[in-house]
């Protein structure tokens, strides 16, 4: 029952804050008790805003740091759903958000402008620090999960064809060689075209290319209209649809590492934010993150309780 309030509640707070022009799902903050993340005095009634964006795992993200830093002792806004990778990015730098969950490699080529990603995770996360510091944001250390592109192959293609990694393309015949993709990755410079010719291909080696809306190719590629699917690697519609990951052997796709950006005047104030995180971003990987998307898109769980849930799993709170 407690578990059903909860849901209400939070379709019952789906608000658009008035004057800021963010939407939050559930303005609500699920509680909890302290776990190995404890109660901080010096956090007590401090206002903080968490932003996140409209896409499963960030609702997912969001809710716990809304809900850690509310048992920390903060008061915790929540603005998890905010349109758009720019809406949580402007409230970043115009104050009107204090923290949100982010990826390195989004901050240094949609964010920074830059055309070259950097191959090692420590380095571009080290890059993007730097480089945004200017606009007083801190980006803390990232945890393990690497939220970028892949290629998915259904698995009984995947053991016909015998592939497990994208070096195995080039040797394939061109009537295997079918993909889905979306149409922004075709003309992507870490897209379509690059990542053929990292693995010695170009687009003349393929066979059929057809371009779909994102959310279709999943099932296209596990209904077999095409053997490779563009995916994304924390997506939880892979192990639904029993998708198999090619590895990335020569490492071409941008590392998308998670981490939290904090607003620096508030992490200077309140440096124990650096501390709460640390102990819960290396905990954070794919393959939770596959799990935890699975729970919200293919089990139509509520994102703010699987959160809370996984939290209390880990001891984080209770």
């Amino acid at each position: 029952m407690a578990r059903v309030i909860a849901s209400l509640g939070g379709l019952l707070l789906a608000v658009m804050l008035a004057g800021c022009g963010l939407q939050s799902s559930s303005g609500a903050v699920l509680k909890a008790d302290p776990g190995s993340i404890g109660y901080y005095e010096s956090l007590d009634g401090v206002p903080i805003t968490v932003a996140a964006k409209d896409f499963t795992e960030q609702l997912i993200l969001g809710n716990m740091i809304s809900t850690v830093l509310a048992t920390a002792g903060a008061d915790v806004t929540n603005l998890s759903n905010t349109p758009g990778s720019f809406g949580v990015r402007e409230a970043l730098l115009q104050g009107r958000a204090d923290i949100a969950p982010e990826y390195t490699g989004t901050g240094w080529i949609n964010y920074l402008g830059h055309d070259e990603p950097i191959k090692d995770e420590r380095e571009q996360w080290l890059a993007v620090k730097e480089a945004d510091a200017v606009n007083n944001l801190t980006w803390l250390p990232p945890g393990p999960l690497n939220n970028t592109y892949a290629f998915a192959i259904r698995e009984p293609a995947a053991q016909r064809l015998g592939v497990t990694k994208l070096s195995d393309l080039s040797r394939l015949d061109r009537q295997d060689l079918t993909f889905c993709v979306e149409s922004e990755f075709v003309n992507r410079n870490d897209g379509l075209v690059p990542m053929l010719a990292a693995y010695g291909m170009t687009r003349d080696d393929l066979g059929r290319v057809t371009v779909l809306d994102t959310g279709v190719i999943y099932t296209a590629t596990a209904d077999g209209e095409c053997n490779f699917g563009e995916v994304f690697t924390t997506d939880g519609r892979i192990p639904a649809l029993g998708l198999r990951v090619l590895e990335d052997d020569r490492e071409f796709f941008p590392k998308y590492n998670f981490t939290e950006v904090v607003n620096t005047d508030l992490l200077d104030a309140h440096p124990e934010l650096a501390e709460i995180f640390a102990a819960l971003n290396p905990l954070i990987t794919n393959e939770v993150m596959l799990t935890l998307n699975a729970k919200v898109d293919n089990d139509g769980d509520d994102p703010a309780l699987v959160a809370r849930d996984w939290l209390i799993e880990q001891g984080l709170v209770s």
